[in-house]
């Protein structure tokens, strides 16, 4: 898609500029909600407390792992330095991925998005799907066997992590475990150390249910898995404050605005689409906008038919 024919070369420079302050302020205030959330478990130590932990955790890993996407994609940080530093030990060695390797077979899925060599295909080619089978998908993440199959491969050496390792990099798994280690002692010396098994819990069971929730809604059940333009192989889903804390943190919900620039920080998206919103871009492509996640997983999610009597 001809980026000019909605954006001048001046918008372009603005939307596509990077700002360290902001990346620190992104990076910052997902490890302090991260903080506030092992805090308030301390504080109100009981199962509902816990249980709200665990979603809220759970929707923190993803988003540490959208930063880790964006630092791929070098735009979190103006500085190369601080995406390779931040992007590694903040973002990706905590949720036990690799910045490097992931990078590299993400630049794949944007080269080759609506066609049949799109390498993440897999992740949502299938919908819509039965209600059964994605009954049975939930089941598995959230009673750990999805989380417990990826950390298996991922210990064996054969990938695994949900955000996709590529080929051609050595493993970073002694610097994911170094850094949940680190964790873990800090909140031993805390006092709260029994509290990182609440971490481990939501890696196991709520990051892969959000990144299934968040993998279906940019590209599961779109107007044309199999077109090159955006409007119509991904979806932007517009979430309210509750499904931006728990499903879609970092602005990742623009996910159009995202394929049809990806230079653009994940701070400008927002913007972003409302210029072109304002211009039409999506006349004609309002499958391509979603009013909220309960309207995704509607529409692509169908009834089962009633199996016959034997």
């Amino acid at each position: 898609m001809d980026v000019k024919q909605w954006l001048s070369a001046e918008e372009i420079a603005v939307f596509t500029s990077r700002s360290d302050l902001r990346g620190f302020w992104y990076v910052a205030f997902n490890w302090l909600l991260i903080a506030s959330i092992f805090w308030g478990m301390a504080q109100w130590s009981n199962p509902l407390s816990v249980f709200l932990g665990l979603l809220l955790l759970g929707g923190r890993q993803l988003g540490l792992a959208i930063l880790m996407h964006e630092a791929g994609h070098g735009t979190l940080f103006r500085s190369p330095v601080f995406n390779r530093l931040a992007g590694r030990w903040l973002c990706a060695y905590p949720i036990l991925s690799g910045l490097e390797a992931y990078a590299l077979s993400h630049r794949g899925h944007h080269a080759l998005a609506g066609s049949t060599k799109d390498p993440d295909l897999a992740n949502y080619q299938a919908y819509p799907v039965s209600s059964g089978s994605f009954q049975r998908k939930i089941f598995r993440d959230v009673t750990g066997q999805t989380g417990v199959r990826n950390l298996l491969a991922l210990f064996r050496g054969s990938g695994g992590d949900l955000m996709t390792r590529g080929e051609g990099h050595p493993s970073t798994l002694a610097q994911g475990v170094a850094a949940n280690l680190m964790l873990a002692m800090v909140l031993f010396w805390s006092g709260v150390g029994e509290l990182y098994l609440v971490w481990v819990v939501a890696y196991l069971t709520i990051y892969p249910l959000t990144a299934r929730i968040r993998q279906l809604a940019e590209h599961g059940n779109v107007g044309n898995l199999f077109d090159a333009d955006p409007r119509n192989h991904t979806r932007t889903t517009r979430g309210n404050w509750i499904e931006r804390l728990f499903i879609c943190p970092n602005q990742v919900n623009f996910h159009c605005e995202h394929h049809f620039m990806a230079s653009v920080p994940c701070y400008r998206l927002q913007r972003l689409h409302a210029v072109l919103q304002q211009r039409g871009f999506y006349v004609d492509y309002e499958h391509a906008l979603a009013k909220g996640y309960k309207s995704v997983l509607k529409k692509a999610i169908f009834k089962s038919e009633p199996q016959p009597l034997a």
